[in-house]
């Protein structure tokens, strides 16, 4: 089967090493274009997946949209049987998603219909979901509605964080998507069509979302730090500055400080009041400054006992 690939973060390369080991003819890669990085961007950054199709020697795609004449015809050219979508990023038309005589596929990092959306693996911690999953499905226009042929469920750990479960899931989305090709070949999938009214929806990650609410319980408080570790970070103030939060867990403490408080500051990190017990920080990144141990912040003179994070 000739498979076309299109992605472009670090959860699309583990299907594609995949797909490479198990006899599928990967005819290329589809990628966003490399972007520029560092304060001055003069220097630029090729997406994980297309270092991977590089030194694998494929034909590497990189429209700024995937649309237009001449990009059809480039796909016409590498004639796949069938696409596979993985957090490419833009949304496909109908010609393109339509080109491969056997259509197109997409992983998505949930149990669809539950958390459709661009950030489903940070809603699923944010939201206290004990499980999640990946799901194979077939893509139409309208977002995450397809219908799926194969769901691989998994369950969310305690302190499991975004990171640690983004590699989990693409270790499992690989594992997923070379079951639902194989049962294609075989003639042997089956297509069930969503049931809309059981959909969720993943909230779109901004600013606002990734600040800590010290007044919701440790627990909550746990979940949003987690759900942005270690990208792009959940943060709070202190003393008018951003400080970047990670590694956090729940502690049961008896305290009548205010939501926010820090309540002690040392080796095991910053210990911080939250609306019902307490969180523990492990490691932080304040404004301007690398990551570092929350202990190390404290000894620079960074925060102190009694200082209120908001």
């Amino acid at each position: 089967m000739r498979v076309l690939f299109w992605g472009t973060p670090e959860f699309a390369t583990p299907p594609l090493r995949a797909l490479l080991g198990e006899g599928f003819d990967v005819v290329g890669v589809v990628t966003q274009p490399d972007k520029p990085v560092g304060r001055s961007r003069s220097s630029v950054q090729a997406p994980p997946v297309k270092q991977v199709a590089i030194a694998e020697g494929l034909t590497v795609l990189q429209p700024e949209k995937p649309r237009g004449p001449e990009f059809i015809g480039e796909l016409r050219t590498l004639a796949p049987d069938i696409s596979v979508v993985v957090a490419y990023g833009h949304l496909l038309p109908q010609d393109v998603i339509d080109l491969p005589r056997r259509g197109t596929l997409n992983i998505h990092a949930s149990l669809l219909p539950l958390l459709r959306g661009a950030a489903p693996i940070q809603a699923a911690i944010r939201e206290g979901h004990e499980r999640t999953g990946v799901t194979i499905m077939r893509m139409i226009q309208k977002l995450d509605a397809g219908p799926t042929l194969l769901q691989i469920a998994t369950p969310i750990t305690p302190d499991e964080t975004y990171g640690e479960l983004a590699l989990r899931l693409s270790e499992l989305g690989a594992t997923a998507l070379i079951e639902a090709l194989a049962l294609m070949d075989l003639g042997k999938a089956t297509e069930t069509t969503q049931n809309d009214s059981d959909a969720t929806y993943a909230r779109k990650i901004d600013r606002d979302a990734t600040r800590v609410d010290w007044t919701a319980d440790a627990r909550a408080v746990s979940a949003v730090i987690r759900a942005y570790d270690p990208r792009p970070g959940a943060f709070s103030t202190i003393n008018g500055l951003d400080v970047k939060l990670f590694g956090a867990k729940t502690t049961p403490a008896d305290s009548n400080a205010t939501p926010g408080t820090v309540l002690a500051a040392d080796n095991d990190g910053l210990l911080v009041a939250s609306g019902g017990g307490a969180v523990r920080i492990l490691q932080v990144q304040p404004a301007g400054k690398k990551r570092m141990a929350a202990g190390e912040w404290a000894r620079g003179r960074g925060v102190s006992v009694g200082d209120r994070l908001a």
